[in-house]
């Protein structure tokens, strides 16, 4: 399966010839990287996903994690694959030398991560989930609570989670319950229920750090009372050694269309009246942490969508080559031998889609990651500061954008492969149920449409906006100047598109501002519609950069070349499409408002 990944190729191209990504080890805290030790990272996931993740991809789909009554009991390969992601440095991979990591740009961090998710997605859940969990510790916990818990996740001998989400509450996070009464030693007693945790209970670990969201006792309602705790499933001593029982019980398991390799969790905190938890962060602050964490859980949705729609795709075309079946239009002898299905037009007609969303999809993410890094560490202050403008304009796109249509790639994989993608023999149908939980899970699809454009578009006074918009100019200005006339047709068509899309946020933010409700209910078509921008932009960058490569690479031509096919494919067919919906966002009144409750 190893070739079916990823296309290193692909990755590479992004990662040096479009982002110049060893321009990176020009900053002190890289400065002991090269191409060279960033390539070996990325072979050693490769080697790993391939050897430990994918061998039991289907297994753990066919057997769901199972409550014995007393353990929650997985395959014994799903923890094998978790301390070999461990021991091979990945879960400290972009932290300080001295707690164990390998000081990774994040850029290079997550083209390693992308491997494990297009092996094991749901395996891999563990490894994140736990790395991002331990980021949130060291950027808000204190000293003694960085020294208590941290050696232990990032070398793996525990795992960690997020709790947020209640039944009572779901996305609606300040309508949280779960209550935080202080204790005479400055810690918590915590109680209430959560669930849809993923990786709240199982038999890979010693220990399992939750971190909690919580109303302190006497706190104001709404978002604004929340806080965040620290809350182990054995308690912790001063030494960072696990010991009793937290009072942190399991309520149930879920069982779910895919994903099944992660464990879904109800979870109860303080049946007893005996679970306690440590405050990280200030008091009412906890959204705040939290959203730390899910930002980075964010960008990993994404990422992992579109590591499924990817690794779909290429088993679609692999099999596509080498099945054959039936006649090119005029081939009328029966006598004749019959064609790969990858000659059939339609057939070609959906390898073309697949390949424009997911390779599109994957450079939005790492574009995303290089944003991350340019945030934190570049020398110039006016980008650091851009990075952080940016980045979260980015953020709703780069969860979402990848889910919906990474979904969309893995059910043309399915019909690729006709009637045997519907069929268990084939992995396709396994990575469209595995995609589906993308656009529910860490904010639906819906609640990122109405943060892009509630708040993301609009924020700073619409600066967020223009800086990215001048992102785009220059590359609009590049392909125009290029000698292909192609990319300058290109070039004027993604103008105008951007163009459309500024008027169109233009219209909607002055209707969100007489009503905001009606003003956002199409928020949904919104998110689409910036979204097949951003990746058109990304589709006419790759193609530049294609373009000015392809003479210099002449054993890379092919593969240069459908980039610049696939950049043609979205303009001509994808971004075309786009052009009604700014006529149905304008018309702000014509929305499911419309509809009486009792129509439906």
């Amino acid at each position: 399966m190893t070739n079916l990944l990823i296309c290193r190729d692909h990755l590479d191209f992004v990662l040096y010839d479009m982002l110049d990504s060893v321009s990176l080890t020009q900053r002190e805290r890289y400065a002991d990287h090269s191409r060279e030790t960033f390539d070996a990272a990325i072979d050693a996931a490769q080697r790993l996903a391939s050897q430990y993740f994918a061998t039991h991809n289907r297994l753990s789909d066919e057997n769901e994690p199972e409550f014995d009554g007393q353990t929650v009991k997985t395959l014994p390969a799903v923890g094998e694959a978790v301390r070999a992601f461990a021991k091979g440095g990945f879960l400290a991979a972009t932290h300080d030398y001295e707690l164990g990591g390998m000081q990774l740009p994040i850029t290079i961090s997550q083209s390693c991560l992308a491997l494990f998710r297009a092996a094991n997605v749901g395996t891999s859940a563990y490894c994140f989930l736990t790395a991002a969990n331990a980021n949130l510790i060291r950027a808000f916990g204190t000293v003694e609570q960085k020294k208590r818990f941290l050696p232990s996740l990032l070398e793996g001998r525990w795992l960690g989670t997020m709790a947020l989400t209640e039944s009572d509450a779901g996305s609606s996070v300040p309508d949280l319950r779960s209550t935080a009464n202080p204790l005479s030693d400055g810690r918590y007693s915590i109680k209430g229920q959560k669930i849809f945790i993923s990786a709240g209970d199982h038999d890979i670990s010693e220990n399992i750090v939750h971190l909690v969201l919580a109303r302190i006792a006497g706190a104001p309602p709404g978002a604004r009372g929340l806080s965040l705790f620290i809350v182990p499933k054995f308690r912790v001593d001063d030494d960072g050694r696990a010991g009793e029982s937290n009072d942190v019980a399991l309520a149930g398991l879920i069982h779910k269309m895919g994903y099944r390799g992660t464990t879904s969790t109800m979870l109860s905190f303080g049946e007893n009246d005996d679970c306690i938890g440590e405050l990280i962060g200030e008091p009412g602050q906890g959204l705040r942490c939290m959203f730390t964490m899910m930002n980075e859980a964010r960008i990993g949705v994404g990422m992992g969508a579109t590591m499924l729609a990817y690794t779909g795709y290429r088993h679609a075309l692999a099999y596509a080559k080498e099945r054959r079946q039936g006649r090119l239009p005029g081939a009328n002898d029966p006598h004749s031998p019959q064609v790969p299905i990858v000659e059939h037009a339609d057939v070609r007609r959906m390898l073309m889609t697949q390949k424009a969303y997911a390779e599109g999809a994957l450079s939005l993410c790492l574009v995303a990651a290089r944003l991350a890094d340019d945030e934190a560490n570049h020398p110039d202050a006016d980008e650091r500061a851009e990075a952080a403008l940016l980045l979260p304009l980015l953020i709703p796109v780069v969860k979402s954008w990848p889910a919906r249509y990474g979904l969309a790639t893995n059910d043309l994989a399915i019909q690729v492969h006709g009637g045997y993608g519907y069929t268990r023999e084939y992995p396709v149908e396994q990575f469209y149920r595995d995609n589906r939980l993308n656009a529910l899970h860490e904010g639906t699809h819906g609640i990122q449409a109405m943060d892009l454009l509630n708040r993301k578009v609009g924020m700073h006074d619409g600066q967020a906006l223009e800086r990215f918009h001048q992102r785009v100019i220059r590359t609009i200005e590049a392909a125009k100047a290029s000698a292909n006339p192609k990319l300058a047709e290109h070039a004027i068509a993604l103008d105008r598109s951007w163009r459309e899309l500024r008027e169109t946020t233009r219209v909607l933010l002055g209707a969100i501002e007489q009503n905001p409700r009606e003003g956002c209910a199409n928020a949904a078509y919104y998110l689409d519609l910036f979204g097949h921008n951003v990746v058109a932009w990304i589709w006419l960058w790759q193609a530049r950069v294609a373009h000015a490569q392809i003479s210099a690479r002449p054993d890379l031509e092919e593969f240069y070349r459908g980039k610049i096919a696939a950049c043609d494919w979205f303009f001509h067919t994808e971004l075309a499409l786009t052009l009604p919906v700014h006529q149905l966002l304008r018309a702000t009144k014509n929305s499911a408002l419309g509809v009486e409750i009792d129509w439906l």
